[in-house]
């Protein structure tokens, strides 16, 4: 089979190929191998041009770039609501962190999202965790669910997120695009692009901004992208691909509190300001494709990038805090601290592939040199208290200034044969060898570590009909331990963190079974998949005073460990409609049951961290029972401890129940009603399951009317309403510790409950309306 050639020029092997595919895909599974056709590999980690879910032994789900634009959304967290085991930690602007199945959900701060991205074969990872994606360039969108490490390597903990940018000969001709919503939302779109024998491309520009909906949460993101493909012969191409933005926000829209939540939602009051602030992110993606078919059935795929990412925030708000000289710090801009971050990945990857009527495969190289620079500087004199005798910190004293390289060398491969006719079976399986070298600017401290990684999958698929199919397979995700987690105690010596260089790489290991059928009921056909899976991590790393905890000063001091258990197991169903009928509907569902099996300690901080008296124990102060009552100290100028074992608990911001339905109705030849319903059962905002968030429902509208006029010509016009019936609800609240919050009167009372959680109240019904023209 072709496997590779998409352009004009491919000739008729290629057309004997995709008859073949096709062939292969409906025929029943009761005749001869022979008749069968080619089983094909269509894994890989650089393009999209191998897309069949035939044979395939895992979970996926593939959105379309023209179901993307036909969306009209403000930000890929509305796109991915329809893709069942997705959540997306979620709170202004275009920025969100996506989680599958439970995993990871429990961290809310910068670290990896336990899923890998990879936009054009890139894999990227930006300084927050968060990915920003320009949703006007997307061709597909692809997700693999369940542990990835099979193909994707490091952080492809429950899966990974495979986006493809616009490409070929559909871009020919100019596109120009305006679009306006609530907040001041507006989005101004120009692309030209143009398809020849030999070859075809485009470039686009586009621009969003908006004013927002909480105090300082402005946003602009500027995006400079085009892609070159030439058709070298009938049976190779290469592709040129590159994209620029500039983006630059400010607040995130935090509160703190059900007060400030109910009273404050758009965070306007000074109390309310985020911990990081007014973010200036740089992004910067290079690549090369080439591709070349080897014979009938073989192909070769060669890629290499650079992704770069600049970004500049400040951070931890010290309003209320003092000057030197003891004045009251009032600014609600003032900050302690800016950090300065630049990060550059690059890359080369090979993919050669092999089909067959009873063996394919795949034989892959990865190879990566990346590096990560930080600089953390004081940008304030400050100190916590008018009494205090010296600064808590100087303006002008760098705190950090540390570069981490990160090299590595990866192979893997795929082996995919019939055993019977209706019995598919697959094997992956890939080797990583990670180094890590950290050099320290400030004091010439340098310190390595290197790690060897294995990770595979064994999977199958059973055509029980020409309409069914049953799919199995056990697969493993892995995550290696940072150089903050390995050397907490060199790179921060006043930080009272151990280090701990014996840190295994986390491990998840993913079973799944499910079933896809096509079918035909009341006189409509219909897909179906379905899948139930359960995910295990065991001794993942996490601190010894547990997540985002602190210790006791006079105790042992906090490591990094491989402490930590937790499981995920749900279930995951899509149903669709024939969308060639006049209405057509998309279901989506999910159940998630996601649990700590091993948390040993977490450690509640109640009062005041910062206050003049310091630390209560509660141990020998008080009663001495080990619980801090608040009557016992001052929660306003001290702090206490109580510990907790947290097994069996829930992950929090893991919702059991995610319910997404779409109701299409083309209503007239050129008008497209959406309805879509979107639906979440409730959550715990924190590890300790004390505050639970209520769930929610939200109902959205979208109306399209487009129509051609001659060959050349198109006119799209849209308006969509979000949250059309003003559904009151959070887009996420996070929490670990006592605070002062506007209900608690400005000050830490010693109590943990709803008035010390961090939450992003959503904006209520929006509205956005826009125009394009193709010609």
């Amino acid at each position: 089979m072709n496997t590779a050639s998409t352009h004009p020029a491919a000739g008729r092997r290629g057309l004997a190929a995709a008859v073949a595919a096709a062939l292969a895909a409906a025929a029943p599974a009761t005749v001869l191998a022979e008749d069968l056709g080619l089983i094909t590999v269509e894994s890989t980690t650089i393009d999209d041009r191998f897309e069949s879910k035939r044979e395939e032994p895992s979970n996926i789900a593939v959105v379309s770039g023209e179901k993307v634009d036909k969306a009209h959304a403000e930000n890929i967290h509305q796109v991915l609501q329809s893709i069942p085991g997705i959540t997306t930690e979620f709170d202004s602007g275009e920025q969100l962190k996506i989680h599958i199945r439970g995993v990871e959900n429990q961290r809310y701060m910068g670290e990896k999202p336990g899923v890998a991205v990879v936009i054009d074969g890139v894999p990227v990872f930006e300084r927050t965790g968060r990915v920003n994606i320009d949703l006007d360039n997307i061709e597909s969108i692809k997700v693999v669910k369940g542990g990835a490490s099979y193909l994707f390597g490091d952080d492809a903990l429950s899966g990974a997120v495979i986006i493809t940018t616009k490409r070929g000969a559909k871009q020919a001709g100019y596109t120009a695009g305006v679009e306006a919503g609530s907040f001041g939302f507006r989005k101004y779109l120009g692309r030209a692009g143009f398809a020849g024998e030999k070859a075809s491309g485009h470039v686009q520009v586009s621009r969003r901004q908006t004013d927002g909906y909480y105090k300082d949460s402005d946003s602009q993101s500027d995006y400079l992208n085009g892609k070159l493909q030439y058709y070298i012969d009938d049976v190779s191409d290469v592709t040129f691909g590159f994209e620029r933005s500039e983006r630059a926000k400010d607040s995130h829209g935090t509160v703190d509190g059900i007060t400030a939540a109910k009273l404050d939602p758009k965070s306007e009051w000074i109390e309310n300001d985020d911990y990081t602030r007014m973010y200036d992110v740089d992004l910067s993606k290079y690549f090369v494709t080439y591709s070349r078919d080897m014979g009938e059935t073989g192909n070769l795929l060669l890629n290499a990038y650079q992704f770069s990412d600049d970004t500049a925030f400040v951070s931890k708000p010290i309003n209320g805090y003092y000057y030197e000289d003891g004045t009251l710090i009032t600014d609600p801009d003032a900050y302690a601290t800016a950090t300065d971050y630049h990060q550059v990945q690059r890359g080369i990857k090979a993919e050669l592939r092999q089909a067959g009527e009873k063996l394919a495969w795949l034989a892959a190289l990865d190879l990566r040199a990346n590096t990560y620079e930080q600089l953390n500087e004081n940008i304030t004199t400050y100190k916590y208290s008018r009494f205090s005798s010296r600064p808590a910190a100087v303006a002008g004293v760098v705190n950090e200034d540390g570069e981490t390289e990160e090299s590595i060398q990866a192979a893997y491969g795929e082996l995919k044969f019939r055993v019977t006719d209706p019995l598919v079976v697959t094997l992956n399986g890939r080797y990583d060898h990670i180094a890590l070298d950290y050099s320290d600017n400030l004091t010439d401290l340098e310190l390595s570590r290197d790690f060897n990684v294995t990770s595979w999958r064994l999977g199958g698929n059973y055509a029980l009909n020409d309409t069914t199919d049953l799919y199995a397979n056990a697969s493993t995700g892995f995550r290696a331990p940072s150089v903050e987690q390995l050397f907490a105690g060199s790179t921060n010596p006043d930080g009272n963190v151990e280090n701990n260089p014996d840190l295994d790489p986390e491990q998840a290991l993913n079973l799944e079974l499910g079933l896809r059928r096509t079918f035909s009921a009341f006189g409509i056909n219909w897909d179906l998949d379905t899948a139930i899976f359960q995910i295990d991590r065991e001794d993942y790393i996490m601190s010894s005073a547990g997540q985002y905890g602190v210790v006791d000063p006079d105790g042992e001091p906090l490591r990094y460990e491989n402490i930590g258990g937790m499981r995920s197991r749900g279930l995951e169903l899509v149903l669709r409609s024939d969308s060639a009928k006049p209405f057509w509907v998309n279901i989506s569902y999910s159940f998630l049951d996601a649990f700590f099996t091993q948390y040993d300690n977490f450690n509640l901080l109640l009062g005041n961290r910062y206050g003049r008296n310091g630390f209560f124990d509660p141990a020998t102060g008080g009663n001495a029972d080990g619980v801090c009552d608040p009557g016992e100290y001052d929660t306003e100028n001290q702090y206490c401890l109580e510990s907790y074992d947290l097994e069996g608990n829930d992950v929090p911001r893991a919702p059991a129940h995610h319910l997404n339905v779409g109701l299409n109705w083309r209503a007239a030849p050129y008008l497209t009603l959406t309805g879509e319903i979107d639906a979440s059962s409730s959550y715990y905002a924190d590890e300790l399951n004390w505050n639970e968030v209520d769930g929610h429902a939200v109902f959205n509208l979208l109306a399209t009317y487009e129509r051609s006029f001659g060959e050349n010509q198109t006119w799209s016009l849209f308006a969509r309403v979000d949250n059309l019936f003003d559904a009151d609800y959070w887009n996420t609240a996070r929490g670990s510790s006592d605070g002062a919050s506007p209900g608690t009167g400005g000050v830490p009372d010693g109590i943990f409950d709803m008035e010390d959680i961090s939450i992003v109240v959503n904006p209520g019904r929006t509205y956005t309306v826009g125009v394009s023209a193709r010609f």
